[in-house]
């Protein structure tokens, strides 16, 4: 059967191509999911509810020790906020594959470049938005509690932390992204990525004699820039970088995977 396309169908073909149209229409997709607002919603919610808790319950005697940073105790919780933004990354690419909605994607948007970009703007541009908030509750409200042993937004290092903080959540947020498009599974990528996350710098480290080959994992890296003076080998923004490294890998075999395998 011979299909025609009439000049209409071939504009709008055209259109929905371009960036723009492309990247409202990913937005409209993860605002219409109630799920993925949820697990958006986590990451705030966690960071800030556990970087609470733990100011909460400093004492005198804890702030008062020469090794206490003020700064990464404001945010305590970001292992718990970066695993919601693991989950956040893998369900908004990951979601489409499970229901198939991939492929009615690809019809309506055959530049597959220009569906990932899009993708993953709105995912990451969203994350960073969150993370961004997220760390400022995180510092106003855990100097507060801190009070004369805390620190102000304009000491060395505390509006670095602040914006690092967003940018890390964004980053954790795009890796999963990324390797959701490899996986095309929501759960492994959580299997996978909240363990090596959590646990793997912690078993390396105890196991290698180099502290230095942890420094370089992706979460010990983009924490250097949550530090009010950074330790190590890596300063604060060539740990964001070491991070941005890992999650650039994941985002072109992600493209490599939408662009070579069928939906």
């Amino acid at each position: 059967m011979t299909v025609s396309l009439t000049s209409s169908s071939t504009s709008s073909f055209t259109s929905t191509s371009s960036f723009a149209p492309v990247v409202h229409s990913e937005w409209l997709k993860i605002r219409s999911v109630r799920s993925l607002g949820a697990t958006l919603a986590s990451v705030f919610l966690a960071t800030v509810g556990f970087s609470l808790l733990l100011s909460a319950t400093l004492s005198t005697e804890e702030t008062a020790k020469p090794d206490f940073d003020p700064l990464l105790s404001s945010f305590f919780g970001i292992d718990f906020g970066q695993i919601a933004a693991i989950c956040f990354g893998a369900l908004a690419v990951a979601g489409e594959y499970k229901s198939g909605a991939i492929r009615i994607s690809l019809a309506v948007v055959p530049r597959r470049g220009v569906l990932y970009a899009a993708k993953l703007a709105v995912i990451g541009g969203l994350a960073l938005l969150v993370g961004l908030a997220t760390s400022v509750t995180c510092f106003l409200a855990g100097q507060a509690f801190l009070g004369d042993r805390g620190v102000g937004i304009g000491d060395p290092g505390a509006l670095r932390a602040v914006v690092g903080c967003g940018i890390y959540l964004a980053l954790i947020t795009l890796f999963s992204a990324g390797l959701a498009a490899v996986l095309r599974s929501g759960p492994a990528v959580m299997g996978i990525l909240i363990p090596f996350l959590l646990m793997v710098s912690f078993v390396i480290g105890d196991v290698s004699q180099d502290d230095s080959v942890v420094e370089f994992l992706p979460d010990r890296a983009g924490r250097q820039a949550l530090l009010q003076e950074s330790t190590g080998v890596l300063g604060p923004w060539t740990g964001l970088g070491v991070l941005g490294i890992w999650v650039a890998a994941a985002l072109w075999a992600g493209w490599q995977s939408l662009h070579r395998r069928d939906a």
